[in-house]
């Protein structure tokens, strides 16, 4: 689900979007094909790759991490020779949570592409933004460095399983209807080594990451107010990824769930066996949102407890698209006994979504 959907969201109408222009569709039976598909996907409106973890230094401190790049198709024409003509935009996020210092760490970027210094590359995955970036080797390894206001995160993520498409082999539907749909895959269980800075003083850490990589043109359904989403390796090699998408009056406009096995087994569940239910929420003291931090999910007959690193994971990005949310750490039990560790998100609790259109 992720933020895709929020961005096409928020900038519809915007003069950023171009009315005029066409984008490429989503549509059932695609193949993709590596590393081409790893690439950026300029004739779609929007893109990102999204990469959360939880690291652990050398001193045993739980951390919890969050790195997204998004691309943006403006209404700048492909004709346009002019090296200052805003094609694409380039946005970036990142976030450190330390429950140490109870508090979240965050930083964004918005800048136009261009003249080698902000850009998202075809063939692979080769995002950058001034000295941000996000790149993947030829072996599969992804380097990453981000020089924040407040921390820095130099960190190399590695390889251990293969690709999870999401949905029908990569086409992931977002609604009730077919075109409202996105291309999405997933890689669980990123080794990562590196260093995180703050304060000028650089700490060793290791951990595990999920990395996305979803691009689209569409739209939500109209009654949509926000969402939930998570993204978890398991402890026993497993990953599932979730999500649920909310209408105005807090029903289930749609919802999808799978989960890969230890065994490498796909499960896939339909929108009427995936439950959200909270446990317990937080008023954040910076917006006054109450957020569902814990919450179960049901998938199928197995019910997953989520539980926050800390609940203060509110991130604040009206600077570069509009919007706040919760994105934070959570560990997970399964049937009561510990599961893994992911990331959620919850987006809509400020206020709901709006496409700009013939909303009530």
């Amino acid at each position: 689900m992720r933020l895709l959907m929020l961005l096409v969201f928020l900038l519809t109408g915007n003069l950023l979007l171009a009315a005029e222009r066409s984008f490429e569709t989503v549509t059932p039976g695609y193949e993709m094909v590596f590393p081409q598909d790893f690439g950026a996907h300029p004739d779609f409106r929007i893109e990102w790759w999204y990469a959360t973890g939880w690291l652990q230094t050398t001193e045993g401190q739980q951390l919890g991490f969050q790195i997204t790049f998004f691309r943006i198709a403006t209404n700048a024409e492909k004709s346009n020779p002019s090296r200052f003509a805003p094609g694409q935009l380039i946005i970036a996020h990142a976030a450190l949570s330390d429950p140490a210092l109870d508090s979240l760490l965050h930083d964004q970027r918005i800048r136009r592409e261009g003249f080698d210094l902000v850009y998202a590359r075809t063939g692979n995955t080769d995002v950058k933004l001034d000295d941000w970036l996000l790149k993947r080797e030829t072996d599969g390894r992804y380097q990453t460095f981000v020089q924040a206001t407040d921390f820095a995160l130099e960190l190399a993520f590695s390889p251990t399983q293969p690709l999870l498409l999401q949905g029908e082999q990569g086409f992931s539907r977002k609604g009730p209807k077919m075109e409202q749909a996105s291309y999405y895959y997933s890689e669980p269980h990123l080794q990562v080594t590196g260093t995180i800075t703050r304060n000028g003083k650089p700490i060793a850490v290791t951990g595990t990451a999920w990395l996305d990589h979803e691009w689209s043109s569409e739209l939500l359904d109209p009654n949509a107010a926000g969402w939930d989403w998570v993204g978890a390796n398991l402890d026993d090699g497993g990953a599932l990824m979730a999500f649920q998408i909310r209408s105005k009056d807090g029903a289930k406009v749609w919802a999808h769930a799978v989960w890969r096995d230890a065994n490498g087994r796909m499960t896939a569940f339909a929108p009427e066996d995936v439950h959200f239910q909270p446990q317990r929420r937080w008023r954040s003291p910076h917006t006054q949102a109450e957020y569902p931090v814990a919450m179960t999910i049901k998938t199928g007959e197995t019910t997953w407890q989520l539980i926050p690193l800390m609940d203060d994971q509110e991130l604040d990005s009206r600077a570069s698209i509009g919007a706040v949310y919760w994105e934070g750490a959570v560990t997970l039990r399964r049937d009561n006994q510990p599961a893994g560790r992911g990331y959620l998100e919850l987006t809509g609790y400020v206020q709901p979504l709006s496409t700009g259109g013939n909303d009530d």
